[in-house]
Parts: C-alpha cells; structure tokens; sequence
C-alpha cells in the first residue's frame, strides 16, 4: 500500500504530478529538484525518514495503525499460518492449501476493542470467552491449552470423544449445531458466540457466509490440510493466539516435537524395517496413503518399510484390489483397518485371508478409543499428540525400541 507524505499528505502519483507541473517551486515546504518530497534527499527531511524507521503509521480516521511488525511468527513444520505481532494488535494470516502464495483469511486480534486495525481483515477481541466449533480435530488443541470451557457450540455431537465436552452437551451447556457441512445457521446466530471456528475448504460455504455476515467472526483452522503430523499438531500456536497464550502453546509444542524427534530418531537407526500395509477395501476400491501424506510420513518416521513412500501424493491413492495384493500380500503388518477382529476382517471380502498379516494375525486398528457412537480418539487427539500416535506405531514395528509402550490408539485385531 503506497503512503502518503508525512508533511502534506499527498499521495506519491499526486506529488509527482504536481512536480511535474510545478518543477522547481516550492511544495510543501521543500524545494523539489528531481525527486517528489518523500524522497527527497536534503538534510531538512532526514529527521522524518528517522521517524519514519521508527514508528511507521498509516493515517486512518485519525488514528494511528502500527505498521512496523515488532514480532513473526513463521511456523517450523505448518504451512498454512503466521502471526504478526505490532503494537497494539497481532495479525494472523491463513494462506490457501489450494492457491500458492494466496491469503485465505486474515484476523486483526486486538485486547482492548477500541484499538485501531487495518481494514483488510477481520478484527477479533481477544482472549476468546466462547467459541462454537464444526470440526472435532479442535478439541484437543483447546484441552491442552486449557480453554475447551469456552466451547458453547459443536457440530456432530455424536462423533466427540472429549469426555469434558460430551459432559457439558449433556448438562445442556453446549448447543448441537447440527451437522458440519450444513450447520444450522439460525442456533448459531441465536447461540451468538463469540466466533465460530471451521474447517476451510476450497469453495465457499454458504452457511459461513451468512455467519459472518451476522456480525460472528469465522476462523478458518485449516491444520487438516498439513502434510506432516507435527505440521498439523503446531495449529496449537494458531489457535493460543485467540487466547493470548501463545507462550503456554510453545512450550507444550516444543515438548511434543522432543518427544516426537528423540522416537523419530531411534526408528531411524534399525537395521531392518519391516513391510507394512495400511487401509481398508471398500467396495472395490483400496485408498492407501499417499507417500507425501500425513500418514505416509507416520510410516516414514516409524521406520517402515512402505511401498509408495516415494509417491508424492499428499491425500490418498485409489487402488484396485488386484494391485493391492500384487504389492502388498508379503508385507510384514497391517496397519490402520477398522475390523476389530480377524474374522470380521476376512467376512467383509474373503480375499483378505491372501494377505500374510491376516495369516500371523499382525492386523491393527486405531479404534482403540472408540465409542459407542463411533466418536474416535484417533481423530480428534491425535492430531494434536503426533508423538502419542508415533509411539504406538513404533511399539508395533520396533517393540524394543518402546519396550514399555502402553497403546494410546492402537489395538491388535481379534482371532
């Protein structure tokens, strides 16, 4: 954005032109060789390009907006985030998955409302007192920073595990939104909260829209679209910056990316890495994770010994039962199917019984916090705990490597 001169107020395009018609008279208070006022290079405006450095301002209704950052944030492994911090605001800026190099969303989080912004975002007062949420892979950021009481609305009841959240939707303190991709719009702008926080996704959503339009801020928490586990796990730092904890939210990040480098470190070092399998035939169609994957990182990282860990393919890769077997029926374990037995396994398609796994009963699921609702711990937690989830895969790989690993999300499949 091109500012104005600090002496006279006139924009760059306009000084010029008047230069131009006015060369060597005076204009506003300094003579003018070859250069319009802003750049002039005389001794006289030294002490405003000094100012300037200093304490940079854009007049805005006659306000002063701090444009000289004073802090950034540039995540380590996330993509999809930054926060800026200024005087008397922070910006966080969501970038598009879909578009490089795009701007998704933009917040302006002020402490005190009365604080001057720029208009090309939204402005937020911050800390959060309520939230409502359509996606259960928030949760769990909001429990390890202490703030999962300010959730007033959810999406899906029915798929959360949060014990803490199923408690208050059951005393009534927290209000069913509906469903996450057509959430009731007339509960949420009567529920009012304080902002509502979403998956984004690359089209519009109409509901949104209309939300925001009600006067309800949408904060967009794209983490789902992160192609590694501490990428999607370091959103923490996004979301603490609604709650002004963004201390609190390095240390517990700094403490999960420890844990999750010192095991990722010790996997790396086996002499043998055994052949794995992953996912489930559906209809005919086996969806296997992609090489550049979130889970196909897991793999990677577990010490694994995957077939498509070279594909580069960051969701998940729709496969024919026929490849499958040609591939995969050697492999040493099977990881993530959603059978808890070997029986059921084998009863959904009698071809499952080909595949070595099955046959020395080395099939896992990640069900082992399911309910009876089917909420799953594996996709709300997890996404937050990378290096719970790691541990567990490693303590399948490598047991010795973990010899005291106690299963977070993992359990054996039945005989």
């Amino acid at each position: 954005m091109k500012k104005s001169c600090y002496l006279c107020g006139i924009k760059p395009q306009s000084i010029t032109q008047k230069f131009n018609e006015n060369r060597g008279k005076k204009i506003c208070g300094f003579f003018l060789s070859q250069q319009p006022c802003f750049m002039n290079k005389t001794v006289f405006i030294l002490p405003f390009l000094v100012l300037l450095t200093l304490v940079s301002c854009t007049k805005k209704h006659g306000e002063q907006v701090a444009t000289v950052p004073l802090d950034t944030l540039k995540p380590e492994y996330a993509q999809g985030f930054s926060i800026i911090e200024y005087r008397n605001y922070k910006e966080v800026i969501v970038y598009s998955p879909w578009k490089n190099e795009e701007i998704y969303a933009r917040y302006y989080l002020v402490n005190d409302e009365n604080n001057t912004t720029p208009d090309n975002g939204i402005k937020i007062q911050t800390p959060l007192k309520s939230l409502a949420s359509t996606s259960v892979t928030h949760l769990e950021f909001l429990t390890l920073l202490n703030e999962i009481q300010t959730i007033t609305g959810v999406c899906n009841p029915v798929l959360i595990y949060n014990h803490t959240v199923q408690k208050n939707i059951k005393a009534g303190n927290i209000t069913d939104l509906g469903d996450a991709f057509s959430m009731n719009v007339e509960r949420t702008l009567m529920l009012r909260p304080q902002a509502l926080m979403m998956s984004g996704f690359n089209q519009a959503d109409a509901n949104a829209v209309r939300v925001q339009q009600a006067g309800i801020p949408v904060i967009y928490n794209n983490e789902w679209m992160e192609t590694s586990l501490l990428g999607r796990a370091e959103w923490i730092k996004f979301v603490a910056a609604f709650y002004n904890k963004e201390a609190e939210a390095d240390t517990i990040f700094s403490g999960i990316e420890q844990r999750y480098n010192d095991m990722k470190t010790k996997a790396s070092k086996v002499s043998r890495k055994p052949k794995i399998m992953s996912g489930n035939n559906f209809r005919g169609t086996w969806y296997m994770p992609g090489g550049n994957s979130f889970m196909g990182k897991l793999f990677s990282d577990a010490g694994a010994d995957y077939f498509f860990a070279n594909d580069t393919t960051t969701g998940s890769l729709p496969l024919n039962l026929e490849t499958v077997l040609k591939n995969f029926a050697e492999t040493d374990f099977w990881l993530n199917t959603n059978y808890s037995s070997i029986g059921d396994l084998i009863k959904s398609d009698s071809k499952h019984a080909l595949f070595r796994p099955v046959k020395t009963g080395k099939v896992y699921n990640f069900n082992k916090r399911l309910l009876p609702t089917t909420a799953n711990d594996f996709w709300e937690s997890a996404v937050a705990r990378p290096d719970l989830l790691l541990g567990d895969v490693i303590a399948i790989l490598h047991p010795y490597i973990l010899p005291d690993w106690e299963w977070v999300y993992t359990e054996k499949l039945k005989k």
